[in-house]
């Protein structure tokens, strides 16, 4: 894992619109993102996995072995609508503390924005891509869902009906129907989390936090018993999982 993070590190930002970078400007600054996670307001970290210590919406109890999840395309867009991509991806591994902390290559120029913004997994022209570091995280979609690459990997145990420990794999994904040489995909899986306005000051920082509660509460509570593994090849179940995603992260501060 150490060479993923490197070869992310080197990778992640590279500003693709809007204006020269200029490192002796004053004016613009690099940012750093700080990624947090909790479970409805406490701090989760990976001290608290592989420990059946959660409750979702629907009463089920849970662990959380491994997270991890996909983000790319960070905008700033401006008070005049003009959009400063940052071009990359990071992967979040919770699990193994690595990536919760990215600092841009790139340098914004200074001032408010009306929005920050980040894509949740890949566009479908971005999840085209061969990427040899996710290939080797073993990061990819089967070919016969379509190709590409996971958006996020929750993995862990709850407690089943029958009083029993029992795993699930809340794997989101591009939903996919017909699995094989030629599936279909019904409807868009990624989305973009708006986090609303900002001000960009010498040497920001960002505090995003995820609240894993959310995968499983809203709009669509989620029941472990009924939804727990294969979902992937599962667009309903997909499409809940969008649908969840909507309100999981937010914008605590920036520095």
């Amino acid at each position: 894992m150490k060479n993923i993070l490197s070869l992310l590190l080197i990778t992640f930002f590279t500003l693709i619109s809007c204006g020269e970078d200029n490192e002796n400007d004053t004016s613009q600054t690099n940012i750093t993102f700080n990624f947090s996670h909790t479970w409805d307001g406490t701090a989760v970290t990976n001290a608290d996995f592989n420990d059946i210590k959660f409750t979702n919406e629907n009463g089920d109890k849970l662990s959380i072995e491994r997270l991890r999840y996909l983000i790319s395309r960070i905008t700033f867009t401006s008070n005049s609508n003009e959009k400063l991509v940052l071009n990359g991806y990071n992967l979040i591994d919770v699990t193994n503390n690595q990536n919760l902390s990215i600092t841009s290559s790139a340098f914004i120029p200074q001032g408010n924005y009306r929005d920050l913004s980040f894509t949740f997994g890949f566009t479908n022209e971005d999840n085209s891509g061969n990427y040899e570091d996710l290939n080797s995280a073993s990061w990819f979609v089967p070919e016969m869902l379509g190709g590409g690459y996971h958006y996020m990997q929750m993995d862990g145990k709850f407690i089943n009906n029958a009083d029993e420990e029992q795993g699930y794999n809340y794997h989101s994904i591009r939903a996919a129907d017909n699995p094989g040489d030629n599936p279909t995909f019904p409807q868009d899986t990624f989305f973009n989390v708006s986090l609303g306005e900002v001000t960009v000051t010498n040497n920001a920082k960002f505090n995003i936090e995820m609240n894993i509660a959310e995968w499983f509460k809203n709009p669509n509570r989620w029941d472990l018993n009924v939804l727990n593994q294969m979902l992937m090849p599962n667009s309903d179940a997909q499409i809940k999982m969008y649908e969840n995603g909507q309100n999981v992260f937010s914008l605590k501060s920036g520095d």
